[in-house]
């Protein structure tokens, strides 16, 4: 494990391939009190350039949350092949509609059945500062001979690949 974060483009690209295909991050705010609140949100972009984009609701309690301290924490998890990402990041709230009729996609009627032109939409973009993950094996293979490992030796398996990138 790497305690300082490393700022290299190779980082930031694998943080970008390990998100880019996960549908749903959790989304971590904090409210006037200092509570913690998290949230599923669905990223709605398909390029990265170190800001992930979110459609709200323009009245959702998020919105004063931001306001209010606009530090996020995005949660991304992918169990089945053992990849999980934590990326920290400044959130700003977007009305512009000429933004959200560019990440519009169709799937969002489900939550907007106004469409694109409904005017209590608006976007949440966070600008990432941080991301941290872990990459580890994935086959049940691996599993049991980390647990082999453990047995017989008494050590830990590598438990594949952990980074903290700097954006």
């Amino acid at each position: 494990m790497i305690d300082k974060a490393q700022n290299d483009n190779e980082g930031r690209v694998k943080v970008w391939e390990m998100i880019k295909d996960i549908r749903i991050a959790q989304m971590v705010t904090k409210d006037e009190t200092g509570r913690l609140y998290a949230r599923p949100m669905a990223a709605a972009q398909e390029k990265f350039d170190n800001e992930l984009w979110f459609f709200t609701e323009a009245n959702s309690p998020k919105i004063k949350e931001i306001e209010n301290d606009a530090n996020v924490l995005l949660s991304y998890s992918e169990p089945a092949d053992q990849n999980y990402v934590s990326i920290n990041g400044t959130a700003k709230i977007v009305t512009d509609r000429e933004k959200i009729k560019e990440l519009w996609s169709e799937y969002l009627r489900t939550w907007f059945p106004k469409g694109k032109d409904d005017p209590n939409i608006a976007l949440i973009c966070v600008s990432v500062e941080q991301a941290e993950y872990w990459d580890a094996p994935n086959s049940k293979f691996l599993h049991a001979y980390g647990y082999v490992k453990a047995v017989v030796t008494g050590k830990q398996p590598d438990a594949g690949d952990n980074r903290k990138v700097s954006f």
